[in-house]
């Protein structure tokens, strides 16, 4: 399978503070590259960077495919509390016919950061996302002439259709991101793709293992599943240097009970990682410094097999770390200053490198 390569605008590009015109610009440059995707991060605010802004992701989607050709486009990641699930499949069907069939769903059970400063109730997050996800496949097969109906505990269709199709058969694919069992076995049923973020090869290794096992059981064949990875790069001529800027924020990045497991790191009995999950907002900055010091934990010597870090050749070993470990579709976040060059370096020295491995 070829392997794809595509980048988010997620919170590297926060960071920067790039405006939507250099966002647009960003794409429009990978667009004219070999890049296969371009993501979009769907927050409400990053409380950690003032000068970031924040826009609207699916908007932002639609003028970047209004503007690009051959990239597919998609949410890394969107949930469906802050919108309606019927609002979620209608966005994600007129993306994929305003981009000529680009159109992807990226989408996850949510966070407390984007839903509670807005008096929006975050519990049962996983249980709800559950029924999201039926009622967009639902909502997905719809059409004028074969309404659908469903009846779960926190989500209801009564004899609803969407009056629009998507180019892309049978529908545009969804991707979830995932990274406890119950959400994974989700992936394996409802799923065309699997995006993971702040993962080692290992762990990458051992969830999609879990994924294909699930699909096994229910006798789904996913032979096409892309197994995706959200991942760091960091083009520098001094990788040692870099590493240093980077590790302690890596290192929160891959703080998860999963990941300690995994790997056999102990975990900080004082931090509760569910209460992390589940409260952390911008009034509560205290939990992401609990966050922070349960992180230091993890040794370098882990963190640094999840990043790409120093020149292109350093950042192609560690692509081919996840590849062996069964990523087909990685998702880049470039971070440090010249995002455009980053771009360029990227299509230019790593995408070229591996068209011409799978052409051996």
């Amino acid at each position: 399978m070829r392997t794809k390569f595509g980048f988010t605008q997620g919170l590297n590009v926060a960071r920067l503070g790039l405006d939507e015109t250099q966002v647009i610009t960003a794409c429009q440059i990978a667009d004219r590259m070999d890049y296969d995707s371009i993501w979009a991060m769907d927050h409400s605010n990053v409380p950690q960077w003032k000068n970031a802004i924040v826009n609207d992701a699916w908007i932002m989607l639609a003028a970047i495919g209004a503007l690009t050709q051959n990239v597919e486009v998609g949410t890394c990641v969107t949930d469906a509390i802050r919108r309606h699930p019927s609002a979620i499949a209608l966005s994600t069907i007129t993306l994929d016919r305003v981009t000529k069939g680009r159109g992807m769903l990226g989408i996850g059970a949510g966070e407390a950061q984007n839903v509670v400063d807005f008096g929006i109730e975050f519990s049962k997050p996983v249980a709800k996302f559950k029924e999201q996800l039926e009622v967009i496949h639902k909502l997905f097969e719809s059409g004028v002439d074969k309404h659908v109906s469903y009846s779960g505990e926190y989500y209801k269709l009564n004899d609803a259709s969407l009056q629009t199709k998507s180019i892309r058969k049978p529908r545009p694919p969804i991707y979830i991101a995932a990274g406890a069992p119950k959400t994974l076995e989700l992936c394996a049923r409802y799923g065309d793709g699997w995006i993971p973020i702040g993962y080692t090869p290992e762990l990458f290794r051992n969830h999609a293992n879990v994924i294909k096992e699930n699909a096994k059981k229910i006798g789904r064949d996913i032979s096409g599943f892309q197994f995706a990875n959200d991942v760091d790069i960091y083009f520098s001529d001094d990788g040692e240097e870099a590493w240093n800027k980077m590790k302690n924020a890596v290192k929160v990045s891959l703080y998860k009970p999963e990941l300690l497991k995994v790997h056999n790191i102990l975990q900080d009995s004082e931090f509760d990682f569910r209460r992390y999950f589940t409260e952390y907002a911008m009034n509560k900055p205290e939990l992401m410094e609990q966050m922070k010091r349960a992180a230091l934990k993890i040794p370098d010597s882990v963190a640094r097999t999840a990043i790409g870090v120093g020149k292109p050749d350093d950042v192609i070993q560690m692509l081919e770390r996840f590849i062996q470990a069964g990523t087909n579709h990685f998702i880049i976040r470039f971070w440090g200053e010249g995002y455009f060059k980053n771009i360029e370096i990227f299509g230019n020295k790593v995408i070229p490198y591996f068209r011409d491995q799978e052409k051996k």
